[in-house]
């Protein structure tokens, strides 16, 4: 029988929102083992998250620091495989720094890191010690999404012209940070969340998502970024244009002051012989509209679909799945490399092993980055009166 795999999570104690769905996602296939963990920036809260969570009380750590030195005092067969960071972005280049030098395998959450100079240094790093290194861009696990980035592969659409893709969350329309609402506290704080607000936390996944299904390199944006919160610093409302190496063309909306919508993030890519669309809150349909011939409705693990999409699918055609199985897809990917890496000696490639990796990571805070900076000059603004 395959062992299970080890793993430790840093973050996602009590009231933690995406800490929950990391650890159901890991459980979901049988390929991950629980072992440890520093689930909170407070050590007598970690502790106690931990012992919620069934954590044997000597790798029930309050802080990360003290978890990491006690992994690396542990026999080489008892230490975990990998490390799971699920803290608020602050967090997250300290710590996946630590345990890569270290020479752990890290699994982290988004956006990768504050600055593209620590993105960088992190991917380097990475691929000094040779150790692998995920970014949960959960929205890629879902098989659909899969089965869209094969349709434009197989050149089914044909060369792609244009992208719209939105994200639109209404959350924030009112002031929540006021309030003990956990995350809008942290998110809406640049010492925490970063010098962004929600290209951060939802424009990152939507630059991900085109990144992931049409393969195209982003050349250039021009941005304009809001906030509408009274007293907020950081944006909560985004729009974008987008420019492609090869001539395709974008347009980007990222929102969480949309009041009445829920996860709204839509995905449209028309090319020269049709159109692909793609919605999160129906993740199970991608339309398929050629220009020659009817609309197509694709489904999730119905006949003819791709080997991709297939592989990304636990229930028969018909039975729904969603968010934690996109999650756990990425899970898969990751452990079918560790498995790789212990048996051969070697990384997976991308086809071997379907996940982000710290590449993906770096593109995004550089992306986030180049539209803080885009919004902030009136360069491209023409004047209609």
């Amino acid at each position: 029988m395959t062992r299970r795999l080890r793993y430790a999570m840093v973050g996602g104690g009590r009231d933690a929102f995406i800490g929950a769905v990391h650890r159901s996602a890991m459980a979901l296939d049988g390929q991950y083992e629980f072992v440890a963990g520093a689930l909170s920036s407070t050590p007598g809260r970690s502790r106690a998250s931990g012992a919620d969570l069934g954590l044997a009380d000597d790798r029930n750590h309050g802080t990360w620091q003290e978890l990491l030195v006690d992994e690396l005092h542990r026999p080489p067969g008892e230490r975990i495989d990998v490390v799971v960071i699920v803290t608020p972005n602050h967090l997250h280049h300290d710590v996946a720094h630590a345990f890569v030098d270290a020479g752990f395998h890290v699994v982290c959450d988004k956006p990768l890191v504050h600055t593209s100079a620590q993105a960088e240094a992190l991917r380097d790093l990475v691929a000094a010690r040779g150790t692998l290194f995920a970014v949960t861009y959960n929205y890629t696990g879902y098989p659909m999404v899969r089965e869209a980035r094969e349709l434009v592969r197989a050149g089914a659409i044909g060369a792609v012209r244009k992208v719209v893709v939105e994200y639109h969350q209404g959350w924030l329309a009112g002031a929540l940070e006021t309030s003990n609402n956990k995350q809008s506290t942290w998110r809406m704080d640049p010492a925490q969340s970063g010098p962004a607000g929600a290209m951060a936390d939802i424009g990152s996944h939507a630059e991900n998502l085109v990144s992931a299904v049409t393969g195209l390199e982003l050349e250039s944006l021009c941005a304009d970024l809001t906030s509408f919160g009274a007293g907020r610093v950081l944006d909560d409302d985004a729009g974008l244009l987008l420019r492609f190496a090869g001539g395709a063309r974008g347009v980007m909306s990222a929102s969480q002051i949309a009041a009445g919508n829920e996860n709204d993030l839509r995905l449209r890519v028309m090319g020269e012989r049709g159109m692909l669309d793609w919605r999160q809150e129906e993740p199970n349909v991608l339309v398929h509209a050629p220009i020659d011939g009817p609309r197509r409705i694709l489904t999730r693990n119905s006949p003819g679909l791709s080997d991709a999409a297939r592989r990304a699918c636990r229930l028969p055609p018909g039975h729904p799945e969603g968010f934690i199985e996109a999650f756990a897809n990425l899970y898969l990917g990751v452990a079918a490399d560790l498995r790789l890496r212990e048996s051969q000696g070697r990384a997976a490639t991308r086809e071997e092993a379907d996940y982000p990796r710290i590449e993906d990571g770096v593109r995004g805070v550089r992306f986030i980055e180049k539209t803080i900076a885009s919004s902030a000059s009136t360069a491209k603004w023409t004047a209609v009166r």
